[in-house]
């Protein structure tokens, strides 16, 4: 136990820069607390004390603002920073040294008992502030799910995930260094790109190649009227 508790600690300090002391760590962050609290509350609820999981899990979210219910699988090294107002639904299933900021939800779309309602994430995912997982898909180890996506199907392995609905905006490797990936704070990525925004670009890019096409030959046209009418003018006077 003692051993997981320092794992917990070690990963608040490779995960927030903020983080001076252990003490400070130990007393001053509730996502940390809120995880030591959904143990004990999962414990109970495996061992078929539901009304005291649940009880467990309320003084949780009483205390942390973080609402996890205890059916709720949890991995190894698992970091909620900040962690106002997550809420993690029954089915759900998160994997190690994964993180989640405040304002996440892990949410169902089913009202039948029995399935699976809730997302799973892999490992090292990160889910940023205000995201929203809904349905009981999985999310690949290594995926990022920018601030205020709301997702609503399965993300590949190592995918960054934006907007409303969720679109992927940048799919690499499993192993992009075959080694550890490197951790995306709130989900940002160096050198993003949207493909989105590139298709819209080269739209852009498109329709002022043909105005400028067109303003060519509505040059050449003018020229040749001009030329039609002195032609015509020499002719007249010729004529005269």
């Amino acid at each position: 136990m003692f051993r997981q508790l320092r794992e917990d600690i070690a990963s608040v300090f490779e995960r927030d820069p903020a983080a001076r002391s252990t003490w400070e760590v130990l007393t001053c962050y509730p996502g940390l607390h809120a995880v030591w609290i959904h143990r004990f509350a999962h414990w109970y609820w495996m061992h078929g004390l539901h009304w005291l999981g649940r009880l467990t899990s309320h003084f949780g979210r009483w205390l942390t603002g973080i609402e996890i219910h205890p059916a709720v699988i949890v991995g190894r090294r698992v970091f909620i920073d900040h962690g106002m107002g997550v809420v993690i639904g029954e089915t759900a299933e998160i994997g190690d040294d994964c993180t989640i900021y405040q304002g996440v939800t892990l949410g169902g779309t089913s009202l039948y008992r029995g399935i699976k309602r809730h997302p799973t994430l892999g490992k090292g995912v990160v889910v940023s502030a205000g995201a929203k997982v809904l349905g009981g898909f999985t999310v690949g180890d290594g995926a990022k799910i920018g601030s205020n996506a709301v997702v609503l199907k399965e993300v590949p392995a190592g995918a960054t995930v934006v907007g409303v609905p969720g679109r992927i905006i940048e799919e690499s490797a499993k192993e992009k260094e075959k080694g550890k990936a490197h951790f995306a704070a709130y989900g940002v990525a160096p050198n993003q790109e949207d493909p989105y925004a590139k298709t819209l670009q080269s739209l852009v890019d498109h329709a002022r190649g043909l105005e400028q096409t067109v303003a060519a030959l509505s040059e050449k046209v003018r020229r040749l009227e001009q030329a039609d009418e002195r032609s015509k003018a020499d002719q007249f006077r010729a004529i005269k």
